[in-house]
């Protein structure tokens, strides 16, 4: 593991530092904009008094913070691998380089000592994952990783209820950011209330700390909704999901890669909105992570 001089004098000294997702840069945003989005993401923590720090596998080491030449190769590469836990082993033992998923973040942002990341939306339970068991490996990873995770609620293309449930039998603590709702990723509302509800990062950091003293060791999810303004249509959200939803049965698209198919058919049949609102929820969330860092 290699973690950047600036992260790492920002650990040394109590500084807030808050972890960044790398796969929505590799298989969630398209060439060549995600390299200059990846450093708006950067750039959003940084104006909230926080420092980034983008986690990734570069050459078969990890990175905990990107300098401008590793940040190039995850966002150009074509051969990135999607990264869970389970894959960082096979990526780093190859040489390779590896866009870490939330489960990944979370587990190698603790690991190098930072407890605060921001990411777009929370996977989850798959719609008939009665039949196909198809789980999202974040949620597991999140009952056993005291991590705070800054997000817009679980991605909309999953089942959202289900999730919901899981996260509860895992212990996994949900807190709605100055909402009783809990935030539906694409959408402001997912239809389902949020269990916990805080007002400002101060009010986070205090569960947070809570937490510590408890000797928790799972996460801490906070759903952060986005404004009426700025959420993607609800009418043209359901219609494209249940397009979307047939489109992937047909091509076959399960496991892991349900969700990148899923969110290109977004991206393809909104016209880019999608992606726009994308970008959104991420700016916004990493804005809030390195408040509520700063906070604890």
């Amino acid at each position: 593991m290699r973690v950047h001089d600036e992260v790492r004098e920002a650990l040394a000294a109590g500084r807030p530092v808050v972890a960044l997702e790398s796969t929505i840069v590799s298989h969630g945003l398209p060439r060549p904009d995600n390299l200059r989005i990846a450093r708006e993401f950067e750039a959003a923590v940084r104006s909230a008094g926080a420092v980034p720090a983008t986690i990734a596998v570069v050459a078969g080491e990890v990175r905990i913070g990107l300098d401008d030449g590793a940040l190039e190769a995850i966002a150009g590469g074509d051969e990135v691998a999607k990264c869970g836990v389970r894959d960082l082993a096979p990526v780093l033992a190859r040489g390779g380089h590896g866009a870490t998923t939330v489960a990944a973040t979370a587990r190698l942002a603790v690991a190098a000592g930072i407890g605060v990341f921001a990411t777009g939306g929370l996977g989850g339970v798959h719609r008939e994952a009665r039949e196909s068991w198809d789980e999202s490996a974040d949620l597991g990873t999140l009952a056993t990783t005291p991590t705070t995770v800054v997000c817009a609620g679980v991605k909309s293309i999953l089942d959202v209820g289900a999730t919901l449930e899981r996260l509860e039998t895992l212990n996994v603590t949900v807190l709605g950011y100055g909402s009783d709702r809990l935030a539906g990723f694409y959408r402001r509302d997912s239809g389902f209330p949020a269990p916990w509800r805080v007002d400002t990062p101060e009010e986070a950091a205090a569960v947070v700390r809570a937490r510590a003293a408890l000797d928790g060791g799972a996460a801490i999810v906070v759903a952060n909704p986005l404004p009426e303004a700025e959420q993607l249509d609800p009418a043209l959200h359901d219609r494209v999901l249940e397009a979307g939803l047939a489109a992937a049965a047909r091509a076959g698209a399960t496991g892991k890669d349900a969700t990148p198919f899923l969110l290109d058919f977004f991206h393809r049949e909104t016209a880019g909105e999608s992606l726009a609102v994308n970008v959104r929820i991420v700016l916004r969330n990493a804005e809030l992570a390195a408040r509520i860092a700063a906070a604890v």
